[in-house]
Formats: structure tokens, sequence, C-alpha cells
């Protein structure tokens, strides 16, 4: 969908009732858990998503506070989107199911507490963090009572689907760490270009603390120390250091080992954004996504001694492959483009209406331009003949087309000049890219100057 296309269905879903957008949440939220194909599903949520935030946002700034969002606040660095979460994570759809959970069956009586707390606290303006951390405590011991496989575990599919059951005791897990996280989050910097020895023991100490070490609430102390790195894969490094050793067995072996884990599945994600962005055609963030991964790739198999054949090993494997097959046929498909634009029809078929479509010639500007920046990339990512080839056939094609499209510019028919002048000033740019600023300016007023002959010359003739 263009952007265009995906403002109106913003526009749509905004204007529905509260009801209707929830409803639709859960139908197209079922649908993903069915196995359906998730391309327009997973559209719909984000746009749903992001609206009901910005509904909540507006209700706060005038005083209004959604009660699950001020319990659920610990939980906030760690939610992601869509209906796949790596270690250290919580769907964000699970926390409305979990929240009626809470207020219906789970803690009842202190939900009606809170409920009075808040609205005494609205009246008198008097602080609400009391009454939160309560309901938290209450809400993370009722968690642990009904996960820890005694009668009441019975009633857990009652709660939501296996994916809101998985994420209800890592729930309660992050509402009883909320202080030892927050204050991990308190020492920890917040932005960690360098990883070396000395942030790997700084890092290290803050994490000695008995209730991050436990098996659910470990993944989320990484992940909160992931979320501070200027290069996310570099968390593997704590793990080699307390493994003491680079051998895959060995780090996973440890507690740690999630660390692994916790980057190759960043990896996935931002493979996943770079191949959705791809097939949007949205070249934006191409550069930062193909650098994320090459470096994550590259850094993993540096640092670590993973085997080919191993869970960590297959899966680079497989991230390697998604994103060659789907920079492949990206790559491929630029040079038709390329020639269609530039083509040097008959003479006798161009007509006055004829056009070149500025929005083609811009989408295929940043064509190139994603062909040439994953040249930088391209040996780490399996697409290194690929990108060669097609940059030199680019370079090769363009270079010829502009030479004969300039000196076809002479030509006495305005008709024609005209058609053709819009190819050279694409073809121009494609040159700005394929062989520099310099090129493309001396292209450009070589094209002036055969304009500028015919002009002076078309009077002589007469």
């Amino acid at each position: 969908m263009g952007s265009n296309a995906i403002d109106r269905l913003k526009d749509f879903l905004a204007q529905l009732p509260p009801q209707s957008q929830a409803l639709l949440m859960r139908e197209f939220e079922r649908a993903i858990e069915r196995g359906d194909d998730a391309t327009v599903p997973n559209l719909v949520l984000e746009q749903l998503r992001k609206i009901v935030r910005q509904s909540d946002d507006n209700d706060r700034s005038r005083g209004i506070e959604d009660p699950s969002r001020l319990v659920f606040q610990p939980l906030e660095p760690f939610l992601v989107e869509g209906n796949s979460a790596a270690p250290g994570r919580i769907r964000r759809s699970s926390l409305s199911p979990i929240w009626q959970w809470l207020i219906r069956d789970g803690i009842p009586e202190e939900a009606q507490k809170f409920d009075t707390a808040l609205t005494q606290a609205a009246e008198h303006t008097v602080g609400i963090e009391p009454a939160i951390k309560t309901f938290q405590i209450a809400a993370a011991s009722a968690i642990a009572a009904i996960t820890s496989g005694g009668p009441d575990s019975r009633s857990l599919g009652r709660i939501g689907a296996p994916s809101v059951v998985e994420d209800l005791a890592l729930t309660g897990a992050v509402l009883g760490a909320r202080d030892a996280l927050e204050a991990l989050g308190n020492k920890l910097p917040r932005l960690m270009r360098a990883f070396g020895d000395p942030q790997i023991a700084a890092t290290m100490e803050a994490l000695n603390v008995p209730s991050l070490q436990s098996s659910q609430v470990l993944p989320f102390a990484l992940s909160l120390v992931t979320q501070r790195l200027g290069a996310a894969w570099q968390i593997v490094r704590i793990a080699i250091k307390m493994a003491g050793s680079d051998d895959e067995l060995r780090v996973a072996a440890t507690p740690f080992g999630v660390a692994v884990t916790i980057a190759i599945h960043d990896l996935a994600s931002v493979a996943s954004h770079l191949r959705a962005d791809i097939k949007r055609s949205r070249f934006d963030d191409i550069s930062n996504h193909l650098k994320t991964v090459h470096d994550g790739i590259r850094g993993l198999r540096t640092e670590l001694d993973i085997r080919s054949d191993s869970v960590w090993g297959r899966q680079l494997a497989s991230i390697r492959v998604e994103i060659s097959s789907a920079l492949k046929s990206e790559i491929e498909s630029v040079s038709g483009r390329v020639r269609r634009l530039l083509r040097q029809r008959p003479d006798k078929d161009i007509t006055a209406a004829s056009r070149i479509d500025p929005i083609d010639v811009d989408e295929t500007v940043a064509l190139i331009d994603f062909v040439a920046t994953c040249r930088n990339y391209a040996s780490e990512l399996a697409i290194n003949e690929v990108t060669l080839r097609t940059y030199s056939e680019l370079q090769h094609y363009v270079e010829q087309s502009i030479e004969a499209l300039v000196a076809s510019l002479r030509t006495p028919d305005q008709r024609v000049r005209a058609f053709r002048k819009m190819q050279v000033d694409a073809a121009v740019r494609f040159c700005e890219i394929l062989f520099g600023l310099d090129y493309a300016s001396l292209m450009g007023k070589a094209a002036d100057n055969a304009v500028y002959v015919e002009r002076k010359a078309a009077p002589k003739a007469g």
C-alpha cells in the first residue's frame, strides 16, 4: 500500500467507535493466531495500535489516566507489536486480556480498592504511587499462583490465547521485580556506544542482584541492557564473559546464554522490517537496516564460535537466506526499470502527450541508491555476485544511454525534443548516484548546450 492508501485507512479506523476498534483488534489477532496470512492483519493492527496509543496520550493530557497503563508501566520497555515475542519481550496485545482477568477473577477486591484510590487521587490531587505498587505486588502474587501448576492453573485457558498465557507468567515476573529492574535502568548509561571490558564489568556488577538472576527475570534485565547499547548484538559479550569462552556450547550452558538468543531475535526483527520496507518500496531506512543486520551477523560470527548445524547457526543462516532472497529479487528488477525509462523509442511513437512519470523516476533513483548501498554489505549478506553485476550493468547502460539521449536533443521536432529532455533529466539523476556529482553536472551542462545550439540554429534554417 502507498502512503496515501495507508493515510486513508488510518482516517477510517480513527472514525470508528472505541468498541469497534477493540473488536477489530481482537479479530485480527485471532486471525494471526490461526495462522492466516498476516500481511493485512499486521498492517491494520499497526494503525489501530497507533490510534489507541494516541487516544491514551490525549486522555493523559486531559488528566484522565488509564488504570491498566499505570499498573503495566514497568512493562513498557519490553513491549513488542505483533504476535511474535523474543526472550525478554512481551506482546502488547496480551495486556488487555491479562488486565481483564486481573480485575474480573484474579484480584477483584484489590482492583476495586485501586479504582477507589484513583478516584480519591483525582479529587484531592494526591500521589497514587503507593496504590500502584500495592496493586502490582498483588497482581504478581496472583499470577504466580495461577501459573505455578497448582489447582488454579486449570483456569488459564479462560484468560486468553496461548500467547497470552505465555505472557502472563512473564508479566508477573516483571511486576514482581519492578524495583530491581528500575534500579538496573538507573545504573546503566543511557547509551553505551562502546561495550568493551570496562563497560562489561560495570554492567555485570549492576546485574549481580539476586532478584535479577531468576530464569524469568534475567532475559528482561539483559533486554534492558541491550536497549542501551549502540549495537544490540554486542550483548553476547556478557554471555562470553560469563562462560569464559567463545565456544557456543559453553556459552549456551550458562544462564546468560539467553543473551545470544536475544541478539539473534533482534537481528531477525530488523530483517523482518527490512523485508517489509523492500516489499512496500520504502527505502528511507534501508541503509540503517542493512548496516544493523550486516554488523550483527558479522559480529556474532566473529565473537562466537557458532557451528553451522546448531540452533543458533541455523537461525543465523535462515536470516541470511531470507534477506538475500528479498534483496536479490529487488536488485535484479532495477535494470529493467532503468531501461524502460531511458529506452529510445522511435520518434514516430512519441506524441505531444508522452511523459515520464516523476514518481517513477523518484522510485528508480531510490532503487539505484539501494543497489549502491547494498554493495557495502554484499559479502556478509550473500548478495555479492548479483549486486556487483547489476551495478556494473547500470553504469554501462546509463553511460551509453545518456550520451545518445544528449545527441538526440538536437532534433528539430519540438515534440520529440521535449520528451528526450525528460529522459535526459532522469538519466542525469541516475548518473549522480552511479558516477558522482561531477559527472552528472557535466552531462547536465552537455544537455543544456545541446538544446541551446538547436535553438540558435533554428532561426538560420528559416
